[in-house]
């Protein structure tokens, strides 16, 4: 069955890379029947967020077993943001109706203003209860205990949505508005991480944890905090959305948009860890030297990942108009990520199907999955079940041991192949509709989370913070980008577009006639 549909699908995807990266990548607004099908989608896809969502506080779980019962005990603020913003697509489709999206909307901020944060911040920690809204302690299913964490990426993501409450619904400005005002993202932001200029760390713990941990303070007051030892040191991650947030607060420098790197630096063989040699060159953005580096992958030359999967790639573009803006830098690499995407998926692993990002494991719980080749770390995200390695070596370091595998049972996440819909929707379509007819991997909420391909082993499973992706999407496709539109105002847009316009990164697509 695998080779019969890697012929079909096969078929629109060679048509498509026979013409100019612009025409094959573009988007092509599809007909009414593929309009629809989007709306059934994101109809379904809601269905699971209200099945998760608390009627009492307006907080989402984390997700939810397939029948829509039986939600899980804990939500995060990334999950909650999913939500709001969710339900502002869910208005906009007409799914429901501006008086319920405004009282849900309205009870989930009423449940924010509440819940414990941590003041001197104004950054919410990282799990809570969706049933009172209380900070987890204690993890519900076993009981052990947690340290409450305040995570970087989590509060941009929920930070992204009040921006988006505050421009899509005027009645519930005020109060969005309030709630993001209050968050100050320079907590996060160590400007001695580097010599010429600072990064994120990962997020902070109020107390020490078990652990490695490093005492600080980045804030204007209030005691010190204890940061996690990692920084969010790569470019091609779902991170940057604190970045882009902090910087047009005012709250992180703009020299801190050029202080992530690329790949690793390519200096002999202390680096060769790296999943392969990096080609590229220095330049310049506001006194900050970078190196702008590549990796290459099936003729294309790209920015890569640190896992090589499609979320870290493309999350942030569902919010932040990176294609519009770098014309020499995410606009050729993110259609390069998802060309890398189906080509993997496709061509190299013949799954018969892609999309490739962290999502619940058809086996057990939750695992991360992406196309290692196009992944900074050599052992990062496998797309299969059994963990293929890819291993092409290092150039004078590293001998290859495993340059062109054989792979196993690839595990697609819907969630992933709906984030390209802006650069290949045609191929998106076909190969939802092979998962969905072929597969079985859709139920009353949409498509499940995951599925193992070559088995037939679904996930049978719905994640909020997929689900969520999943409606931005399908939002900005069906309304022209109106998240977009939303989220950037004329402040963010004087401030940050210039950051990205700058931008000069080495990615290249192969012309029609290579």
């Amino acid at each position: 069955m695998r080779s019969s549909l890697r012929a079909l699908i096969g078929v629109a995807l060679t048509a498509a890379l026979l013409v100019p990266p612009t025409a094959a990548f573009a988007g092509n607004r599809g007909s009414k029947a593929d309009d629809d099908t989007l709306k059934r989608y994101a109809s379904d896809t809601w269905a699971s967020l209200t099945a998760m969502t608390d009627p009492d506080t307006g907080l989402v779980a984390d997700n939810i077993e397939g029948d829509l019962t039986a939600a899980s005990g804990y939500t995060s603020p990334t999950n909650i943001g999913g939500y709001l913003w969710s339900t502002v697509v869910a208005r906009d489709l007409h799914l429901i109706t501006r008086k319920e999206a405004r009282q849900r909307m309205s009870l989930t901020l009423d449940s924010l203003a509440t819940m414990e944060r941590h003041e001197p911040s104004g950054m919410y920690y990282n799990w809570y209860s969706p049933a009172d809204g209380s900070k987890l302690t204690t993890w519900p299913s076993s009981g052990s205990a947690v340290d409450p964490f305040l995570s970087t990426v989590d509060n941009g993501w929920l930070a992204a949505a009040l921006r988006v409450v505050a421009s899509a619904e005027p009645k519930l400005a005020d109060e969005a508005s309030a709630l993001y005002e209050s968050m100050d993202f320079g907590w996060f932001h160590d400007l001695e991480a580097r010599p010429d200029v600072g990064i994120n760390r990962g997020g902070f713990w109020v107390e020490a944890p078990a652990g490695c941990s490093v005492p600080g303070n980045y804030g204007d007051d209030g005691p010190d905090v204890f940061y996690t030892c990692h920084h969010y040191d790569t470019t091609v991650s779902e991170s940057r959305i604190a970045t882009y947030l902090g910087i047009a607060n005012g709250q992180i420098p703009a020299e801190g948009y050029y202080g992530t790197l690329r790949t690793m630096p390519d200096r002999g063989c202390d680096w060769a860890w790296q999943e392969q040699k990096p080609s590229g060159e220095m330049r310049e953005y506001l006194g900050v030297p970078v190196y702008e580096s590549v990796y290459e992958y099936r003729g294309m030359k790209l920015v890569p990942a640190w896992g090589g999967s499609m979320f870290e790639a493309l999350m942030p573009d569902l919010f932040v108009p990176e294609s519009d803006w770098g014309a020499d830098s995410w606009a050729v690499n993110h259609p390069a990520t998802v060309r890398a995407q189906i080509e993997h998926g496709l061509d190299e692993a013949e799954y018969g199907y892609w999309g490739f990002s962290p999502a619940s494991d058809p086996f057990a719980e939750y695992r991360e999955y992406g196309v290692e080749a196009i992944g900074i770390s050599s052992d990062g995200y496998a797309s299969d079940v059994e963990r293929t390695n890819v291993d092409g070596g290092y150039e004078g370091c590293r001998e290859a041991t495993n340059p062109t595998p054989d792979f196993g049972d690839g595990v697609v996440t819907p969630h992933a192949a709906f984030l390209a819909l802006p650069y290949a929707k045609r191929e998106v379509l076909d190969n939802l509709a092979g998962l969905e007819r072929d597969l079985g991997a859709y139920g009353p909420g949409g498509f499940y989370d995951s599925v193992a391909v070559g088995s037939g082993t679904i996930a049978e499973r719905y994640l909020s913070l997929d689900q969520s992706m999943i409606m931005a999407a399908i939002g900005n496709e069906l309304k022209d980008d109106r998240l977009k539109d939303y989220f950037v105002d004329d402040a963010f847009t004087a401030t940050v577009r210039p950051l990205v316009e700058a931008l000069e990164f080495g990615s290249e697509l192969p012309s029609s006639a290579d």
